[in-house]
This record gives structure tokens, sequence and C-alpha cells, in this order.
């Protein structure tokens, strides 16, 4: 049973690439039903002074898609964004400054998902409240789809679908670097890494974009 969070000794040992080893492992875990069990008290008490996580998620709000149950991560592992599509904007970027350059986590995830409603929204179109500005940010997925496959945008077409699901992760993940020269800095000099998956809903699985 785990009952020791991350320390700072522990998280300055840390390099992106183990902490992505780590996340790998931990869905592994969760898709195989062996998810580690962890004395939460125990872990509470010894954050509640600071925290040091190892990483930073960036996820939609599904339901289905528990950020750190997927990666089997607990009390002070891992910093969650959420918002419909996975997309950055200036609070979620300052967030993810806080979470790097303040709090020395080492990964930014953009996490998708499979199925995820915002992006089948965006295919279609749809106008309604807030939604609609929330929607635009989608937008340059679904027309990067529509441009590199000749399709027209539908959320009843699944292929366009999970095509844009995985363009959305991949022009959000080029888009924070772009944004944030404090985060693109730290990633030039590797003190970070930026990774995107797309996570199914039917596996549990995490599947990694090249």
């Amino acid at each position: 049973m785990r009952k020791d969070s991350i320390q700072k000794s522990d998280q300055d040992q840390l390099t992106p690439k183990n902490v992505l080893n780590d996340l790998q492992l931990g869905n592994k875990r969760y898709t195989t039903g062996s998810i580690h069990q962890v004395d939460a008290h125990s872990l509470r008490t010894q954050t509640t002074g600071g925290q040091y996580p190892k990483a930073v998620v960036l996820s939609c709000i599904d339901s289905r898609v528990p950020v750190e149950l997927v990666f089997d991560q607990h009390v002070g592992d891992i910093f969650v964004a959420r918002v419909a599509g996975n997309f950055e904007n200036d609070d979620i970027l300052g967030s993810m400054e806080y979470a790097c350059a303040v709090a020395g986590s080492k990964l930014i995830v953009v996490l998708g998902h499979a199925g995820c409603g915002a992006v089948k929204a965006a295919c279609d179109g749809v106008e309604l409240g807030h939604i609609t500005g929330l929607l635009a940010s989608i937008q340059p997925a679904v027309d990067h789809t529509a441009k590199s496959t000749g399709k027209t945008p539908s959320s009843s077409d699944l292929e366009f679908v999970n095509a844009t699901i995985e363009n959305n992760v991949r022009a959000t993940m080029q888009r924070i670097l772009e944004k944030s020269s404090i985060l693109d800095n730290l990633y030039q000099k590797g003190s970070i890494g930026l990774v995107g998956g797309v996570y199914q809903l039917d596996s549990g699985e995490v599947t990694w974009l090249d």
C-alpha cells in the first residue's frame, strides 16, 4: 500500500521521460484492474503543507474520463485542467505556467478522448449560448481535417470525428508553445515535456500520439 506523497526531493529527480513512463504504467494498471492501493489519509496529511506534482494534464470535462484514475495517480501527484474539448485558453495557459515554472511539474499532457461531444458539436457547427464561442476553439481542427480528407464535417462520420479529435490534440499542443514563451523556453531546454494522447472509452487505454 502506498503511504508516501511526492516530496520536493522526489520531484527534483524526475525527468519528462520518466514521468511519461510513470503515467503509461499507471494507465496499464488501470486497464488491467491492478491499480495501486493507497492510504488516502496519509497522502492528505503529507500534502497539507505543500505539493510537488509530476505533471499537468489538460483534458475534456467528460465524466467518462476520470483523469487521476486513468493514470492511477492520487493526492498530490498531478495537476488537472479541464474544459470541454481539451483546448488551451489564457486561464489554462496561466495554470500550466504555474504548474511547470512555479510548482516544478515536468510534463504537460493534452488528453483528448474518443466520442468527444464537443468535437462532434464543432463538426456539426452547433450554435448555442456560450457553447458557440467554446466550439470556435475547436474549429481549426475541424477545418484541418476537412482540408486533409476532402470530406464535409459531420458528427455521423466516425472516421472524420476520430481524425478531428487527434488533430485537436496536436493543434492544442502547438498553440501551447506558440502562446506561452515561459512553457516554450522550458520545453526547449528539456526541463519539461509535452505529449498528446487519446483516451479510448471502451478499453480505458490511452493511445499516445506521435
